[in-house]
């Protein structure tokens, strides 16, 4: 019976479940109309019909009704802010709009350039709603120019226009801030179209500083457009003020070098970038047999194409270290004691398990997207994901990467630790957000999502009504707790809840840390210990299974683990709130730097690099389609 119910258990809670699922309904819907697909719904008429009735009376109680669908999260097409044209024309004050009609004359030359506003409503220049909006308000009313002196562009022009042109350094396409400098040589006979000219280049110029502030404060992609899985405020920039700012300032290149993250984590990948940038792409390409798989001790051809890839992209220290076996191999297929130390510390080096088996994961890192091409999207990527996040992470909090499979500690600037994590399967998505931790819980009971309720109890109960009994589940219909066996589970189920008492085998083991967010996502223990030995940890429902729970909860509430480990002895329930929240980034990087500053790639567990390029793809259209 043990064995069962264990069995049963890791079965049915690999972990907890995305709640936040769409139901697309017609009318009111209860809990069991969701259960069934394709198949009609049977539901009592009765207001409590959920504890079984006779065969007789619900016979006569049931209906038919059409199903609903149960649909996870989704991707979109991503849609692309438009541009609209400034309205220029609503930036002359009425003196200056009733000289226009009266005195179409051109202006001596050498006359003030407030006379050049007169060609405002002839400007067209086209930015993001908000960066127009920006603009007409913060020239309505205005006589001077920010961009221009005399019959020129100024000094803070030239400067302005110096950084714009670097935007790929920090991850931007330059051209999205592309500006139209007049030329030096103009006919001075000819002063109105060099006054045109330089209207049309200071609205230009505006348009394009402040777009590309908005871009690199908060990124240019909303993140809440990509999926359902993406949930971020996005952040709100003072755009008219900070067109304020550049009008003041007297180093205007350090001030919009200013608005770009300097957190050491985006200062990394800025790094990385530039030097991936200058780097050259000619190493050999190198391809390894699908479905390879090597263990000590085999004889396979493929090993020579395995070591052949570790020539190429193990580190210098590993060659080093391993300087003898590399000279010495000769392509034979005998996979020796030394080729499996050499190939344990390749995998060491890149975060897998080094148990020396070359499997899919191994092979990817061999053979997989981490060409210099490959690792500058990663990185532009990244540098974009990382603008959704605080510019200063802080200097305590907890950073999960989905990709990596890993969470880690950090305390007083700086990582103090680091374990393995479980995140969601491909079908069970961990969401990308943050949130603060607020509370830890002891020995905790653990309520059943409703995904997990329909997909996977279901079926057996309907067959087993008293299975949830057998496995020690506490069961209410209304706030009553009744017996499994006494709930119709062919019926409505309006009001039923099931959840595992705290157990040893309960799904959420000794403890869960609480970070309340829409998507009930948060850390915990797992009874399931064996899938922190695999390299690829993409296993659960969604939420973040933790290697090391004891440790983790310690350090948020700033106790030891002895102390934590004699709350789970007492085992009674309990929630204990955290001295002070934590933030916790629950993120997703295929490219994000180490402890040491050194940027690392992973492999994209959820092909989002893909969505993200889709979005970046759809804005660089839109930003190219004026008018």
């Amino acid at each position: 019976m043990k064995l069962m119910k264990t069995a049963a258990i890791v079965t049915l809670m690999a972990g907890c479940a995305l709640t936040s699922l769409g139901v697309h309904r017609a009318e009111a819907l209860n809990l069991l109309d969701i259960f069934r697909k394709k198949k009609p719904v049977v539901e009592e008429v009765q207001p409590q019909p959920s504890v079984q009735q006779t065969p007789r009376a619900q016979k006569q109680a049931q209906v038919v009704r059409p199903l609903p669908k149960v649909t996870a999260p989704q991707y979109y097409t991503y849609k692309a802010e438009p541009l609209r044209r400034i309205a220029t024309a609503k930036l002359l004050d009425p003196v200056v709009t009733g000289s226009v009609d009266s005195d179409p004359q051109p202006p001596v030359p050498g006359a003030s350039l407030a006379d050049a506003r007169r060609f405002l409503p002839d400007v067209a220049v086209y930015a993001p709603a908000d960066v127009a909006k920006a603009i007409e308000t913060f020239y309505t009313g205005r006589d001077g120019f920010v961009w221009i002196d005399g019959d020129a562009p100024n000094a803070s022009a030239r400067a302005a226009l110096a950084v714009l042109e670097k935007a790929a350094d920090v991850g931007l396409d330059p051209k999205d801030y592309a500006v139209t400098v007049p030329s030096d040589t103009f006919d001075r006979n000819d002063m109105a179209a060099r006054e045109k000219a330089l209207v049309e280049f200071e609205i230009q110029l505006s348009a394009a500083s402040l777009t590309y502030i908005a871009d690199t404060v908060r990124g240019r992609i909303d993140p809440n457009k990509i999926s359902g899985y993406h949930d971020f405020k996005r952040k709100d920039v003072n755009l008219t003020g900070k067109l304020d700012n550049i009008a003041r300032s007297h180093d205007v290149a350090a001030y919009l070098n200013s608005q770009t993250p300097a957190g050491p984590e985006f200062l990394a990948l800025k790094n990385e970038l530039k030097t991936l940038q200058a780097a050259t792409d000619d190493a050999p390409q190198i391809t390894i047999a699908p479905g390879t798989l090597l263990k000590p001790g085999i004889s396979n051809p493929e090993l020579a194409n395995v070591v052949d890839a570790i020539r190429v992209k193990g580190s210098d220290a590993l060659k080093a270290e391993h300087v003898a076996t590399l000279s010495a191999y000769q392509g034979t297929p005998d996979y020796t004691p030394e080729l499996v130390a050499l190939i344990e510390g390749f995998q060491k080096e890149n975060g897998l398990k080094p148990d020396g088996i070359v499997g899919k994961a191994s092979i990817r890192i061999l053979t997989g997207g981490d060409s210099t091409a490959g690792k500058i999207d990663k990185v532009r990527i990244a540098m974009e994901q990382a603008r959704w996040l605080p510019a200063d992470l802080g200097s305590r909090y907890v950073f999960i990467n989905q990709p990596a499979f890993m969470v880690y500690y950090h305390d007083k600037g700086a990582e103090q630790f680091s374990m393995r994590v479980v995140v969601g399967s491909k079908a069970h998505q961990t969401f990308f957000f943050e949130d603060q931790i607020q509370t830890v819980e002891f020995n905790p009971f653990w309520g059943v999502p409703q995904s997990i309720i329909i997909n996977e109890m279901l079926p057996k109960l309907r067959s087993d009504p008293g299975y949830l009994d057998r496995l020690g589940y506490q069961v209410e219909v209304g706030g009553r707790p009744v017996s499994s066996y006494d709930v119709n589970w062919n019926g409505s189920t309006a009001g039923v809840s099931v959840r595992q008492p705290p157990s040893s085998d309960n799904a959420l083991g000794e403890l869960k840390i609480l970070f309340p967010n829409a998507h009930a996502i948060y850390m915990h223990d797992t009874p399931s210990k064996s899938f922190f030995k695999k390299d690829d940890r993409a296993l659960s429902h969604g939420c973040v299974r933790l290697a090391d729970p004891r440790r983790m909860a310690a350090a948020v509430l700033g106790t030891t683990v002895d102390d934590v480990a004699k709350q789970i002895a007492g085992g009674r329930n309990k929630g204990v709130s955290v001295p002070q929240k934590i933030p916790v980034y629950v993120a997703y990087f295929t490219a994000w730097p180490n402890k040491d500053g050194t940027v690392e790639y992973f492999h994209d567990v959820y092909d989002r690099d893909m969505y993200m390029n889709r979005a970046l793809e759809a804005t660089r259209l839109a930003r190219r389609a004026e008018g």
